[in-house]
């Protein structure tokens, strides 16, 4: 039995807390100069790299040299390349509509209510949603398929986010474009290849953290549980749904596309 060292692993989790607040706080600090909260959907990649680094130094000694490598590694991949792209998403936009509409209702200071409802939140959030990849770097029981089938599924997400997002913003840029929707390459089989690449990458980490044992398995999985939530039911799909409703074509697009898992477009 290779059990999780779960001393060093609870001190592990005040540091993650620890930086993920500290992202959180120096973005918060960046936004107050840009007077613009967009910033903080950068942050939300560069959070997770920085807490998978953090628990990789820590975790020296601890657990399995090769599992610490390969969640840091993935972890890294996924959130730089998810910051890179909405930086470059977002550049020379101003707010986004959705923090408009949140701070729109703040009671008193709308900085202090962004502080608590978006940056503190999304702290939280970090710290709950990277136990896979912090407890994954405390079991000493050697990589096994289990890890290498859930590096198989992260990497199904990664596609599905990198290419959607790659089409989705060589299609808005296109004059010829303008005002209609997006139902082409992933988009054909999915109304969300971003959101259900994401969901393949955390489940796909949760995989890599049981590979560990029971014990990372069980103290993890709330993980991929939260983020399935928030993706389908939560701030992705059911938000952007309702922002995209009463466009042109939406309506014939949703009655062909799935709502989440790719499938091929049902006929009308």
């Amino acid at each position: 039995m290779n059990p999780l060292a779960w001393d060093v692993f609870a001190a592990n989790l005040g540091w993650a807390a620890a930086t993920a607040l500290a992202v959180m706080l120096g973005t918060f600090a960046m936004a107050l100069n840009l007077a613009m909260h967009r910033v903080v959907d950068v942050a939300w990649g560069v959070a997770f790299a920085a807490v998978a680094v953090v628990t990789f130094g820590l975790s020296d000694g601890q657990g399995d040299p090769g599992r610490r490598l390969l969640v840091t590694g993935l972890i890294l991949v996924w959130g730089l390349r998810l910051a890179v792209h909405i930086a470059r998403r977002g550049s020379g936009h101003g707010e986004d509509p959705r923090y408009e509409e949140m701070l729109s209702r703040a009671r008193g200071n709308r900085n202090v209510y962004a502080l608590r409802k978006i940056y503190l939140l999304q702290g939280a959030l970090v710290w709950l949603v990277s136990l896979p990849v912090q407890a994954a770097q405390y079991t000493p029981r050697p990589l096994s398929a289990l890890a290498w089938a859930g590096t198989a599924v992260w990497a199904v997400g990664l596609f599905f986010e990198a290419v959607g997002d790659a089409q989705l913003a060589r299609f808005k840029a296109a004059p010829a474009n303008r005002g209609l929707i997006m139902d082409r390459g992933l988009w054909r089989l999915t109304r969300h290849p971003n959101y259900f690449g994401d969901f393949c990458v955390w489940w796909g980490l949760f995989l890599v953290a049981c590979d560990g044992g029971w014990q990372a398995a069980a103290v993890s999985v709330v993980s991929p549980l939260v983020m399935s939530m928030l993706l389908i039911n939560g701030s992705g799909k059911r938000l952007l749904e309702r922002h995209m409703a009463g466009r042109p074509g939406w309506d014939a697009y949703a009655a062909r596309t799935s709502a989440f898992f790719p499938r091929p477009p049902r006929r009308g």
